[in-house]
């Protein structure tokens, strides 16, 4: 039985939070409303989250 990889679902937490202020911040910048730029920043997060998923998925099955 393999050993389960903490990292691995930190990271993806990690990453979909980041883009999430990240794009929140930026469109606000831009003149978004609040709203609006909840909206974007949560489509972006779910985006990066599946990204970095398939990225760790693909560099898993290489090993």
């Amino acid at each position: 039985m393999r050993r389960f990889n903490f990292t691995r679902p930190l990271l993806i937490i990690a990453v979909a939070i980041l883009v999430r202020s990240l794009t929140t911040t930026v469109c606000l910048l831009l003149g978004a409303s609040q709203e609006t730029a909840g909206n974007i920043a949560f489509a972006a997060m779910v985006v990066a989250a599946i990204i970095t998923f398939t990225k760790l998925n693909k560099s898993r099955n290489k090993r």
